[in-house]
């Protein structure tokens, strides 16, 4: 024999079952996996990287294959994050579209791959203050010293205006992105 629930038995049991789907979408993630996050053998599944884009106030770097994001990364910027990078020492990250034009795998860092930062809209607002643009504006990974103290980097900004990223997200990075992709930094 069916049971019959009041108009208050079948709210809850409504509620029930719509907190617990709302639950289950939470558990998924809202953007593409990391390195870290990965299933083995998904790397073969990976379209195309058309476009980097950085988000600066999200702390987020995005791989792009036309208008689909294939892989998210948690950031670490410049200690002086906000606003368009000004001159050398200033210790910002650019803002603009440039190009990852080379890469370097005896950097100082584990792993860099070049920012062409300064373009020359770059170098014409820091001739306008009299100020050097500055350079060598890479996406790398931690300090090759870092070692032990590695944990220690991931999440904050600590680099001189570069985007920094962990060793192992670098060594997918690497792969995934060839020379000559652009990479558009926002704020």
């Amino acid at each position: 024999m069916p049971i019959s629930l009041s108009g208050a038995g079948r709210f809850y049991i409504t509620t029930a079952r719509f907190l617990a789907f709302a639950f289950s979408l939470s558990l998924a993630p809202l953007y593409p996996l990391s390195a870290s996050e990965l299933p083995m053998g998904a790397m073969d599944e990976t379209p195309e990287v058309s476009e980097v884009l950085v988000r600066k106030e999200e702390r987020r770097l995005y791989l792009l294959s036309g208008d689909q994001v294939v892989r998210s990364y948690r950031i670490g910027l410049g200690d002086n994050p906000s606003g368009h990078k000004l001159y050398e020492g200033d210790k910002r990250t650019p803002e603009g579209k440039y190009v990852l034009d080379w890469r370097n795998s005896n950097s100082d860092f584990y792993k860099s791959i070049h920012i062409s930062y300064p373009n020359a809209e770059d170098r014409e607002q820091a001739s306008a203050w009299g100020l050097d643009p500055g350079g060598s504006i890479m996406i790398h990974g931690l300090p090759n010293e870092a070692g032990d103290m590695a944990f220690a980097f991931l999440g904050l900004d600590w680099t001189d205006g570069c985007i920094a990223v962990s060793n192992e997200e670098m060594d997918e990075i690497w792969q995934l992105v060839a020379d000559g992709t652009p990479i558009r930094i926002v704020p």
